[in-house]
């Protein structure tokens, strides 16, 4: 069974399928702050999204952050190690990549295992 959360017309924000949930890149909201602020904005939407499939931060397996730019890869990591949960950080890739919004600093995809 395929359950679609939050669908739109072009994407869901995640397909729950085989016990995994496969989130859609998430991106900040505040795009006048720095990259830690914009990167506690898109782990707290993480949270929630998680949240809406039954699951949270310590059931994700993997996560991919794009950085606009790799010299806020420490300002990324200061929010990322606050927040990841402890002794359950997720297998994880950080890239550079061109962002579709030039305001933003950073995406986020996850995915996560409800089981």
């Amino acid at each position: 069974m395929i359950e679609r959360v939050i669908p739109g017309t072009r994407y869901s924000e995640a397909v729950v399928a085989g016990g995994f949930i496969f989130c859609s890149g998430m991106v900040p909201n505040n795009t006048h702050e720095g990259i830690t602020a914009q990167t506690n904005d898109v782990l707290n939407q993480i949270d929630a999204l998680l949240a809406e499939c039954g699951a949270n931060k310590a059931d994700i397996v993997d996560a991919t952050i794009y950085l606009a730019d790799m010299a806020d890869y420490a300002g990324m990591n200061l929010a990322w190690d606050a927040w990841v949960a402890p002794s359950q950080a997720p297998a994880r890739a950080t890239v550079e990549a061109r962002l579709a919004d030039p305001a933003w600093k950073i995406e986020i995809k996850v995915t996560a295992f409800r089981g």
